[in-house]
């Protein structure tokens, strides 16, 4: 018993460093990991309020500061144990190229990332469209994924990999966008004068850029009619808006100008009947 005490009279001395450095290496790892959360806050917050930064590449960039902190303070508490960060380095090299071989999938996400956070080809807010079929608004461009949310309030997540490797079209982008209305004018009704009530009324229509000039030129024949083409230039925000408001009043002024709708009309001729047949019936 005598022994047991003296010997853990010697070891107290270790025992209070050691517990006094596991004391102060989770208060580290505790404050680091609240600076570095309160630090990507307000880096975000900052990028945010920031007119010349693009709001693209704000949630790569907080996530960039908030885990290079959190790395730092994670070697702060190993080098408190006596840890050599430069084997410690050396040892998370190896890992992780071990780790980079088997998550191969995972790299090209985050280097499709950065790909589109440098050449920016989508952007926050922006409603693009991709050869895989999603289309939608962009809400963010991540380290691995980008968020789309559809016209019907409906989240997308896609891999910036499945992104980058599709062709993207950006329906905003530029400024204007062209709007092409198809209508069909009955062969029976005057032509002319039916391309001339379409040009007074895109000429008058307050969404309708004056340049370029609206065009309104028939372009094909139907069975049931003309086709003519209205073609007109607005602006991107306002394309589905005019887009909707010149269906409806073209169909209104034309049918208050008197000019027939353009259904559809098939003859069906049938064989003269055989005197047989007459006879019979």
């Amino acid at each position: 018993m005598k022994e047991w005490l003296e010997g853990m009279g010697a070891a107290m001395p270790q025992l209070l460093d050691l517990g006094l450095n596991l004391l102060v290496a989770l208060l580290i790892l505790i404050i680091g990991w609240w600076v570095s959360s309160l630090l990507g806050r307000w880096v975000r917050r900052a990028a945010q309020r920031s007119p010349r930064i693009d709001p693209t590449i704000v949630p790569m960039f907080q996530s960039t500061v908030v885990w290079a902190v959190r790395i730092f303070t994670v070697i702060a508490v190993l080098a408190r144990f006596g840890v050599q960060t430069a084997s410690l380095i050396a040892v998370l090299g190896a890992a992780g190229l071990a780790v980079g071989l088997a998550l191969q999938g995972t790299l090209q996400n985050i280097a499709a990332g950065i790909m589109l956070l440098i050449l920016r080809p989508i952007r926050t807010g922006e409603y693009v469209g991709l050869s895989t079929g999603n289309e939608g608004t962009v809400e963010e461009v991540g380290l691995f994924l980008t968020r789309l949310v559809q016209v019907d309030g409906i989240h997308i997540t896609l891999p910036n990999s499945a992104v980058w490797t599709a062709t993207i079209i950006n329906y905003s982008r530029n400024v204007n966008r062209r709007c092409d209305i198809p209508v069909i004018i009955h062969y029976a009704d005057d032509l002319d004068e039916a391309i001339g009530r379409l040009e007074a009324l895109v000429k008058d229509h307050a969404l309708v850029e004056a340049t370029p000039e609206p065009v309104v030129r028939a372009i094909e024949y139907r069975d049931n009619g003309t086709v003519v083409n209205v073609r007109v230039w607005t602006k991107a925000a306002s394309y589905w808006d005019l887009r909707w408001d010149l269906f409806q009043q073209i169909r209104r002024s034309l049918g208050a100008a008197g000019f027939r709708a353009p259904i559809p009309v098939r003859e069906i001729q049938a064989p003269p009947s055989s005197g047989k047949d007459a006879a019979a019936a």
